[in-house]
């Protein structure tokens, strides 16, 4: 776990430095997820949210969980793995001036650049805090909201993770999260690829299990609020399993997904 930890922090440090200039962005679910996608799971889909904020917009996220995520004006949110602060900011348009945002990551140099673009919005309601989800450093029944995109996947104990959202939220809170999870099994080279953990796939778990851990948690109301297939191109795939491993991973019913999932405490 600390071997990926590691990686994952890596790589998102570098992003967060712009310094992967020659290398593809290994952030999850963009257009450039592990390579290339055929599908861009972000883009045009934040064009016209308000709050919306283009240079906090990494291309890292798989969903828009702050339009199913039921904030209303006065609510504390808790955005966990909150990267440049994209969603942090559209959730406080939401809140409004009554309400908080805080923002989780444990990449300092995602930190850094989450509070200057802080100082460009002129908000005032935002915080960013370094820290993990795993073990976050909030007290108990802290937020109304918590709100993730596309970072629970790559934390490597989930079930501790939804442990600590339970925990931190308040009695009634709930949860809106964009995440990837796959339906039926993966390739042994791409569960084992560390860049394709880094980049979200390899760090899926079955969509069943991951409900499965939600409810073992003791979260009610559990409901996919929007699922989405991420078709990954053969080149992509080529570039972590054999051929034949593709030929049968293509003719089996296993597939890779963006869901947002709901869930009440």
């Amino acid at each position: 776990m600390t071997e990926i930890k590691k990686i994952v922090k890596d790589k998102y440090s570098a992003i967060a430095n712009k310094s992967l200039l020659a290398e593809p962005t290994f952030g999850c679910c963009s257009n450039s997820c592990c390579g290339e996608l055929e599908v861009s799971m972000i883009g045009d889909e934040y064009q016209n949210v308000k709050g919306y904020f283009s240079d906090a917009d990494l291309g890292l996220g798989c969903g828009l969980p702050t339009e199913f995520a039921q904030i209303k004006e006065g609510d504390h949110v808790l955005d966990l793995g909150s990267g440049a602060g994209n969603d942090c900011f559209v959730a406080r348009t939401q809140t409004g001036d009554s309400g908080r945002v805080t923002g989780l990551d444990f990449t300092e140099a995602m930190i850094q650049k989450a509070y200057e673009n802080l100082k460009k919005t002129g908000f005032k309601n935002i915080e960013f805090v370094q820290g993990e989800i795993e073990e976050m450093p909030f007290p108990d029944s802290s937020f109304d909201v918590v709100i993730s995109n596309c970072v629970l996947n790559l934390v490597p104990d989930k079930q501790k993770a939804f442990s600590e959202i339970f925990r931190v939220l308040k009695p009634f809170g709930h949860f809106s999260i964009s995440d990837v999870v796959i339906s039926g099994d993966l390739p042994e080279g791409l569960k084992k690829d560390a860049e394709m953990y880094a980049g979200c796939v390899s760090g899926a778990i079955c969509k069943k299990e991951y409900i499965s851990i939600v409810k073992r948690q003791g979260f009610s109301g559990i409901t996919v609020q929007k699922e989405k297939e991420i078709v990954l191109s053969d080149e992509v795939l080529l570039n972590h399993i054999s051929a034949d491993e593709l030929e049968t991973f293509k003719q089996s019913a296993s597939g890779i997904f963006s869901i947002t999932l709901y869930a009440e405490k």
